[in-house]
């Protein structure tokens, strides 16, 4: 049950972000709706997303249902944790645009990437590969996608230099450090420092 809700959230998630890339079908839609009506359905769809894949995610750890592909060696679960933490800078350097957003040009989907490598590289579940497998598939996808757009998207966002970098590696680190600490024990139930079952 845990694993079907997961993947219903993936679906979910997934799919409101794939239609987003999807120009012409997101224009018609626009069209049709509303842009803030669009806009907000996508916002809610993704919301139910992220619920599902938690909820489902949860009840596939607790369920008893835990199906083990691999055991993936204790040193890969530690350069998971030293990959996160540049996942995060990236992915803070895209609200904090500096040269690293300019090198990087779409740092949030770097770091997307780099968490859902780190992640599956020291957890070999099911549950696992499915839930950060589906979400480097799609920030693959995404990337491409951005590539091939013809029309303009937003408006550009104001890029400064390395004040901000600065700025994006500060926050980002207080905010790995806040996920490693507290989120990771409290909410996903396994340490990432000084634990040897560290997991997702």
């Amino acid at each position: 049950m845990g694993l079907a809700v997961l993947v219903l959230g993936l679906v979910l998630f997934i799919g409101a972000h794939v239609l987003v890339s999807l120009r012409e079908r997101r224009a018609a839609l626009v069209k049709r709706l509303g842009e803030w009506p669009y806009k907000g359905a996508v916002a809610l769809v993704s919301l139910l997303g992220i619920v599902l894949i938690g909820w489902g995610f949860a009840e596939y750890r607790a369920g008893g249902g835990w199906i083990e592909l691999w055991n993936p060696p204790t040193w890969t679960r530690h350069l998971a944790a030293l990959l996160n933490w540049p996942a995060i800078v990236m992915v803070t350097a895209a609200y904090i645009p500096g040269n690293i957003k300019r090198t990087l040009k779409h740092p949030m989907l770097s770091g997307v990437k780099l968490w859902a490598v780190a992640h599956l590289l020291s957890n070999g579940d099911l549950g696992s590969i499915l839930l950060f497998g589906s979400i480097l598939a799609w920030a693959v996808y995404d990337r491409i996608s951005l590539k091939r757009r013809s029309d303009p998207g937003g408006p550009p966002i104001p890029i400064g230099g390395r004040r901000n970098d600065i700025l994006a590696v500060v926050v980002g680190t207080v905010i790995y450090l806040a996920l490693a600490f507290v989120f990771h024990p409290l909410v996903i139930g396994r340490a990432v420092f000084g634990s040897p079952a560290l997991g997702t």
